[in-house]
């Protein structure tokens, strides 16, 4: 007989992910018994097991486990310690931003799943879809790595084609799922290579053994590192992977919209992390300058377009968050460029960047959902005298768009959108700290006039004010809550900047 090479399962270190995907098996299954009056219970069933896999972190926050490691039998054979899921600091701080921002699209899509969109399958893709986003930041192999993303991808195509008899929902999941699909071949291409030319796919080993590829293997170990990134640049919206962004975003569900502003990019850019500065450090000088670039390109190309929105359109105020989310992905990328040519660690400020944009960006999509129940038509016009109609909304909304501009007292706005500065200044990318400094500028414009119209004074007489469900009531307060907080005190996003994540 011969001896596992793998260590037992340690059951704590994998119960977030491990929790939320048999609370999804069980949705599943109870649908079948729920009668069509009762289906609400299981989005109440969905958000207690979110609530209960956010719980589970409390138990890990020390950051020191790991599980599914090569034995020591194992390493005395030859093999670098290595572990295929590790629950440090970086992988908890992901977790917590993913399970909340799915938590958060929970509370608004319970309305949804009772008038327009079928409860079980609902309920069953987005908790699928949230356990392989929170497996994603904790998987330490590029096999694990992969299926993570799969995990979560596979569901959100069917997650934005849900709206049946929809014909831009089910164009949007098209689009979305043939994009998609292709990013993944390219990226399969690329671990393949990877794999060719180290003979393993734990992200440690690779980082070690790729300083000593043969000569005859050089070619094909750099084709592997530029190919593997093609994916989760694709999950990121970087330019030019961008196309499928407004109109699966106007096309899907608003809550899902919103799901995939926050948590789909959460996973595109830890995937991107974890495969640059964990499995790639020697090959900075071939990711290093092409992140450079699409940085650029991604934040020019997202302000722009955004500020070219016509505010009357139908679904406008959608798509200006859409290509919002691009110009915002453009600053993400900006810390990930520059550990390439810094030894400091750069790549907290682009988890202190996540932190804020999450809690502000999931705020400005509830209050668009809350205008939709009385102006389905989602035009950025409807907003117009909002607050006559709404006082709270309307400030809630104006906080949100504030912190996105980085304008007070959206502070953490501002804090995180310098910090992000700083790191392209400290790495000598004082160019792309510029073009930075202009898209802030750029963006200031449409953020700016969207806030401005919410205090107009309205045409005519005031309409009553905007009635919101409870749900998204809370939804609001719990992401204007946060923003506040993380305003008075950045202190709790911007360590990361400051600290080691890995």
């Amino acid at each position: 007989m011969t001896s596992s090479l793998v260590q037992s399962v340690d059951w704590l270190t994998i119960a977030p992910p491990t929790l939320t995907a048999l609370v999804a098996l069980v949705v599943l299954v109870a649908d079948l018994f729920v009668p069509p009056e009762r289906k609400r219970l299981l989005g109440w069933t969905a958000i207690g097991g979110l609530t209960a896999a956010l719980a589970l972190l409390l138990p890990l926050r020390a950051g020191d486990r790991a599980t599914f490691c090569l034995t020591a039998k194992a390493q005395a054979a030859g093999h670098a310690p290595a572990c295929s899921y590790t629950a440090d600091h970086f992988t908890l701080v992901i977790q917590l931003l993913v399970l909340a921002g799915a938590l958060l699209t929970a509370l608004l899509s319970l309305d949804e799943t009772r008038k327009r969109l079928p409860a079980g399958e609902f309920w069953f893709l987005l908790l699928s879809s949230a356990a392989g986003a929170a497996l994603l930041p904790a998987s330490r192999d590029l096999a694990t790595l992969v299926v993570a993303l799969e995990v979560a991808s596979l569901p959100a195509f069917a997650l934005v084609g849900l709206k049946r008899g929809d014909r831009m929902s089910g164009e949007a999941a098209l689009k979305f799922f043939l994009s998609s699909v292709t990013a993944t071949a390219v990226t399969l291409l690329g671990v393949s290579f990877v794999y060719a030319a180290t003979g393993t796919l734990h992200l440690t080993e690779i980082a070690q053994r790729l300083d000593d590829v043969p000569g005859q293997l050089q070619t094909l170990a750099e084709a592997g590192v530029a190919l593997t990134l093609v994916g989760f640049a694709f999950k990121t919206a970087a330019v030019p992977f961008h196309f499928w962004v407004p109109d699966t975003y106007v096309g899907a569900p608003l809550p899902v919209a919103a799901y995939l502003s926050v948590v789909g990019k959460a996973v595109g850019f830890t995937g991107l992390i974890l495969v640059t500065v964990v499995a790639f450090p020697s090959y900075a000088d071939v990711w290093g300058p092409a992140l450079a670039a699409l940085a650029a390109l991604t934040m020019t190309v997202g302000n722009v377009a955004a500020l070219r929105q016509v505010s009357t359109r139908a679904r406008s105020a959608v798509r200006l968050l859409a290509w919002s989310s691009v110009g915002q992905a453009g600053y993400l990328l900006v810390p990930i460029a520059a550990a390439a040519y810094s030894s400091d660690d750069q790549i907290g400020a682009t988890v202190a960047y996540a932190l804020m944009y999450a809690v502000v960006n999931l705020g400005a999509f509830a209050v668009v959902a809350l205008l939709a129940r009385s102006r389905p038509e989602g035009r950025i016009s409807d907003f117009k005298g909002l607050y006559a109609a709404s006082p709270a909304a309307a400030l809630a909304l104006a906080f949100f768009l504030l912190n996105l501009a980085g304008l007070p007292p959206g502070i953490i706005g501002l804090f995180a959108k310098v910090t992000v500065f700083s790191a392209a200044v400290d790495a000598g990318l004082g160019w792309l700290a510029v073009i930075m400094g202009v898209n802030v500028v750029i963006a200031l414009s449409y953020y700016l006039r969207w806030t401005a119209l919410l205090f107009r004074t309205p045409e005519g007489s005031v309409e009553k004010a905007h009635k919101a469900s409870a749900p998204v009531t809370l939804a609001i307060v719990l992401t204007a809550a946060a923003g506040a907080v993380l305003s008075g005190y950045p202190q709790f996003a911007l360590h990361f900047a400051a600290a080691g994540l890995f």
